[in-house]
C-alpha cells in the first residue's frame, strides 16, 4: 500500500491556510515525479480544528498526524516522513499541558474518549470521488434496503435502535417516519435541514463538506421508508464548500443509479434538490423552514397539524437534520442492537459537539451519549487555557442554558440537559472561564434571540426585546433589584405563549444564569460591579504609580489621548477622555504591568 498524504480541507482549515498545503504538495509531487510513490487526499475537517492547517501521512499502517503546518514544511513531510519513514517531531501534535508529544492520531488525547461513527469517515473521503465512499461500504446500506426489506422492517428498525433527532428536541426518529408514512396522501417529502445557525456550531457543515454521500444515502433509504418520492436539502446560504459538495454528490449518485428512476433496479424513485436558506436563524425551525421552501416569509406555523401529516405544500413531510440522516446508513448495516448499545437508556447512539470558546482543544467532537462535561472538557477539550478556571459552558445554542461548574460531572443526555435547564439542541458546546460576565453573556444570546425572532409572536417579539433592554441596564450599572423578577415573570411569558422553539426557549441563557449565577446579577444591581471586569459602564482602566516605569507605550497608543505624563515619569488616565478600549492595559509592558483594569469603576 502506498504512503497516502491526507490533508485537512474543510472550511476551517482553508481558513487556516490548506490551501497552500494542497498546492504545494500537488506542486512538489508533480515537480520531482513522485506520483507513483505516494498519493495525496484532499478530504473533510479531522475534527481538531485548532491544530489547523493539519495532515495525516499513513504508512506501515499507521496514521501521523501533523498539525499547525506551513507550505514550506511540505518538502520536509514529503522527503522524510513519507519516501524515508522519519518521523519530523516539531510537527507532531503535543498535549499544551504536558508538552508531550503524539505520533499516532488515535493516541491523542483529543480522539481518546471519541467514538467517531460519523466524523471517522471523513479521514478516509475525498469527498470530490464517490468511489471512496463506496470503498468504505458506502450506498450497501441502500441495497440491503431495498433488497431483503419492506418499509415496515425499515421503520421499526430505526424504532428498535433508538435513534432521536439530532437536531433540537430529540423526538423519537422511527416513530415520526411512522407517523409521515402512515399520513393520508400520495405524494410525501424528506426534507434534510442543513439550516445550521447557532453561533459556534460548525457539525452539519462539517457532515456535509466532508462525506455528503452519507447524509444522501440515509435520505434515500428514509424515503423509501416513508413512502416519498421527493426529498430537499435546506442549506445555509454561507456555506458554499458544503453546497458545492453536495451538488457533485448528487450527480454522482443520479450517474450510479442511487437517485431517480428504478434505484437499482428495485421500481422505487426518488429525486432531490438543494434550496439556499437566506440566513435566518428562525428557518431552522421545521415550519418556518416549509414557509421558506415555499417562497414565503420564513415564520412559524401553528401545530398541530404537525408537518408529518400536513407539511411541505400541505401534503405529509419528514424533517431530520443532517446528524440524524448520516446515522441511518450506519444503523442498516451494523444493526438497531449495536447503535442501542451506545449512550444511555434514553439517548442512544453517539452525539457531534462543537467545542469553541474558552477550550484548549477546539473542534469537532463525536462522542457517546453518556459522557459528562468534565470529560468532554477536559479529557477531550484539555481544559481551559492559561490555567484559567472553568466557570460554565453554553450548550444547545442561544436558546441553551449555561450549565455551571457545579455541574461539570452531568452526564449529557437529551434528559440531563433539560433538567438542568439547558438542551442538546444541534450540538454547539461553548465554553467561558472566569474572565467571563455571565450577565453580558445572557445579554448577548438574547440581543442575538431578539434579533433573529420573526415578531410574529408578540411575546416573543415584545418580550425578548425588553428583556435586552433589563439586562443592558443591569450591565451599565443601572439595575434595580425588582429586575430580576421582572426578567423572571417576562420568560415564563414568552415560554408560555410563543409559537415555534425558538421563543419557548429564548429565556434560558437569562433563567439559567439567573439561577446559577444570582451573585454576579446581585454585584451589578447592589455593588455597580462587574465581577469579570468585562462591562464597560463597570470598569475603569488605572496605572498603578508603584510599577509604572514611564515607558510612554501606553501614551503612545491611546486613541483619546486619555493618558499623561512624563518620559521615565508616572503615567495618569483621565477617566472622563478614557473610551475603554483595553488597549493601554495590552500594550504594558508584561514586565511592569502597570495598567490595570478595576471594578466598580473610578470616578
Amino acid at each position: 500500500m502506498k504512503p497516502l498524504l491526507i490533508i485537512s480541507a474543510g472550511t476551517c482549515g482553508l481558513a487556516r491556510g490548506a490551501d497552500e498545503i494542497i498546492d504545494a504538495a500537488k506542486e512538489y509531487q508533480r515537480k520531482n515525479r513522485l506520483q507513483k510513490k505516494f498519493d495525496i487526499k484532499i478530504t473533510g475537517c479531522h475534527g481538531l480544528c485548532e491544530a489547523e492547517p493539519n495532515v495525516l501521512v499513513r504508512f506501515n499502517g499507521k496514521f501521523i498526524f501533523y498539525q499547525k503546518l506551513k507550505p514550506e514544511n511540505v518538502k520536509d513531510i514529503i522527503e522524510e516522513t513519507i519516501l524515508k519513514g522519519t518521523i519530523i517531531k516539531d510537527f507532531l501534535w503535543f498535549d499544551p499541558k504536558t508538552k508531550e508529544k503524539y505520533e499516532k492520531i488515535d493516541d491523542i488525547p483529543f480522539y481518546q474518549k471519541q467514538h467517531r461513527i460519523l466524523l471517522g469517515h471523513n479521514v478516509l473521503i475525498e469527498p470530490k470521488y464517490i468511489k471512496d465512499y463506496l470503498k468504505l461500504g458506502g450506498y450497501s446500506a441502500l441495497g440491503k434496503v431495498l433488497k431483503k426489506y419492506r418499509p415496515l422492517d425499515v421503520i421499526n428498525m430505526i424504532k428498535k435502535s433508538g435513534l432521536r433527532g439530532r437536531g433540537g428536541a430529540g423526538f423519537l426518529t422511527g416513530k415520526k417516519w411512522e407517523i409521515c408514512r402512515k399520513a393520508k396522501g400520495v405524494e410525501k417529502y424528506v426534507i434534510c435541514n442543513a439550516d445550521e445557525g447557532d453561533p459556534g456550531a460548525y457539525m452539519d457543515r462539517s457532515l456535509l463538506e466532508g462525506s455528503p454521500h452519507g447524509v444522501l444515502e440515509g435520505m434515500i433509504i428514509g424515503a423509501y421508508a416513508i413512502g416519498a418520492n421527493k426529498g430537499i436539502i435546506y442549506v445555509r446560504n454561507e456555506y458554499p464548500l458544503a453546497v458545492e459538495n453536495l451538488r457533485r454528490a448528487l450527480e454522482q449518485a443520479y450517474r450510479k443509479g442511487f437517485l431517480g428512476m428504478d434505484i437499482l433496479k428495485s421500481k422505487f424513485n426518488f429525486d432531490i434538490d438543494i434550496v439556499r436558506g437566506a440566513g435566518a436563524f428562525v428557518c431552522g425551525e421545521e415550519t418556518a423552514l416549509l414557509a421558506s421552501i415555499e417562497g414565503e416569509v420564513g415564520r412559524p406555523r401553528s401545530r398541530p397539524p404537525y408537518p408529518a401529516e400536513k407539511g411541505l405544500w400541505n401534503r405529509p413531510t419528514n424533517i431530520n437534520n443532517v446528524e440524524t440522516w448520516a446515522n441511518v446508513p450506519q444503523i442498516v448495516i451494523n444493526g438497531a442492537n449495536w447503535f442501542s448499545q451506545i449512550g444511555t437508556k434514553g439517548s442512544k447512539g453517539t452525539k457531534i459537539f462543537s467545542l469553541v470558546g474558552k477550550i484548549n482543544n477546539t473542534g469537532l467532537v463525536e462522542v457517546p451519549m453518556g459522557i459528562t462535561l468534565r470529560e468532554i472538557i477536559y479529557d477531550i477539550g484539555g481544559g481551559i487555557p492559561a490555567g484559567k478556571k472553568f466557570k460554565a459552558v453554553q450548550t444547545g445554542g442561544p436558546s441553551g442554558g449555561c450549565i455551571p461548574h457545579s455541574l461539570l460531572d452531568l452526564p449529557i443526555d437529551y434528559e440531563g440537559l433539560t433538567q438542568a435547564g439547558s438542551m442538546m439542541g444541534s450540538g454547539g458546546m461553548i465554553v467561558m472561564d472566569e474572565d467571563t460576565c455571565m450577565v453580558d453573556i445572557a445579554r448577548y444570546f438574547l440581543d442575538f434571540t431578539q434579533q433573529e425572532s420573526c415578531g410574529k409572536c408578540p411575546s416573543c417579539r415584545l418580550g425578548t426585546k425588553q428583556m435586552v433592554q433589563i439586562l443592558s441596564r443591569i450591565t451599565e450599572g443601572n439595575g434595580e433589584y425588582r429586575d430580576l423578577e421582572l426578567l423572571e415573570e417576562i420568560s415564563e411569558n414568552i415560554k408560555a405563549s410563543s409559537l415555534c422553539g425558538l421563543g419557548q426557549t429564548a429565556a434560558n441563557p437569562v433563567l439559567t444564569t439567573i439561577k446559577y449565577f444570582r451573585d454576579e446579577y446581585l454585584a451589578h444591581i447592589k455593588e455597580k460591579r462587574c465581577p469579570a471586569l468585562v462591562c464597560k459602564s463597570l470598569i475603569s482602566y488605572v496605572i498603578d504609580a508603584e510599577l509604572c516605569s514611564g515607558c510612554t507605550v501606553c501614551a503612545k497608543n491611546c486613541p483619546s489621548d486619555a493618558i499623561t505624563g512624563e518620559p521615565k515619569g508616572i503615567y495618569t488616565i483621565d477617566q472622563k477622555k478614557c473610551i475603554k478600549c483595553g488597549i493601554c492595559l495590552t500594550v504594558c509592558p508584561s514586565k511592569f504591568k502597570a495598567v490595570k483594569k478595576v471594578s466598580p469603576p473610578v470616578k
